[in-house]
């Protein structure tokens, strides 16, 4: 192409040019958000994880000395009104746990998701289970927790979202956060292994068969059952988690890590979270003192 042929077609789209939209930079974050900043940062936000296991070694080591009649893992047909559980039979004891903000931390990750605030990120959280091994850490009590646990000969077997194509990766990244060894199809199970997806119900159905399963932890309702992942309105769910008997196995047999980052407790508008009836205002002439 000629010299003024490339002129005559720079001039053409250089108003086009000038008119592209450029899609603008995120803008700089000052400080990680505030959940993060509780969860990653807080001595507060570490002693609720400890005091979580320090109850969960608690209740596991009464629970052994007195084989109990069933698991905490509900039966198929179960509702969270009726709950029956999978019998123990002779079966040894195992604990189950989700990995992501119940027994590792995932540090880098959320470095990442904090500066460049982009949100959650399907290709990025790929990687991160793939790369992230050098970036994570225990949850606060879950690596003295984990041992503990296994000291007493109680089985330690991790259910967690993660997917079983880094099920090698995963495996690096709960040694190196100081979990010990995990053996897929064993000990750790994840997100492809059948055919129920993000659904953790099939993989703890697997697990009971084969375990008393004593204890479980996570840090949504999902890694306890299925059925708090029913579409329900926010305060409905709120309830499932209080009627009897649901509300005794908080503590007991069911232990809950804090999570305000991410996940299926975050939702909600105001009407949700707040009841016409326990609404408040300043009085006249009161705001602003």
């Amino acid at each position: 192409m000629s010299v003024a042929k490339r002129l005559g077609w720079a001039l053409l789209l250089a108003p086009l040019a000038a008119c592209a939209t450029v899609a603008p930079s995120p803008a700089p974050v000052a400080d990680p958000p505030a959940g993060m900043q509780y969860l990653y940062g807080s001595g507060e936000g570490a002693a609720i994880s400890a005091q979580a296991w320090n109850g969960l070694l608690t209740y596991v080591s009464a629970k052994i000395k007195s084989r109990p009649t069933d698991s905490v893992v509900l039966a198929d047909g179960a509702s969270l009104a009726a709950p029956r559980f999978v019998p123990c039979g002779d079966k040894p004891f195992a604990a189950v746990f989700d990995v992501d903000e119940t027994v590792m931390l995932n540090i880098g990750y959320e470095y990442h998701d904090a500066k460049t605030g982009r949100g959650f990120d399907a290709a990025a959280w790929d990687a991160w289970e793939k790369t992230g091994e050098g970036a994570v850490g225990p949850v606060p009590g879950a690596d003295r927790g984990v041992a503990a646990l296994r000291g007493l000969g109680v089985t330690v077997i991790f259910n967690t979202n993660r997917s079983a194509a880094n099920a090698d990766a995963t495996v690096r990244a709960i040694k190196a956060a100081g979990l010990g060894d995990a053996v897929h199809g064993r000990t750790l199970y994840l997100s492809g292994d059948d055919s129920m997806g993000s659904r953790k119900d099939g993989r703890r159905a697997t697990i009971a068969a084969q375990y008393c399963v004593i204890a479980m932890g996570g840090d949504q309702l999902g890694d306890f059952s299925d059925l708090f992942n029913s579409a329900q309105p926010v305060s409905a769910r709120r309830a499932a988690t209080l009627q009897p008997p649901v509300a005794g196995l908080w503590g007991h047999g069911w232990f809950v890590m804090p999570n305000p980052v991410y996940g299926s407790g975050l939702k909600g508008g105001f009407d949700d979270i707040f009841p016409m009836d326990k609404r408040w205002a300043p009085p006249a002439g009161e705001a602003g003192r």
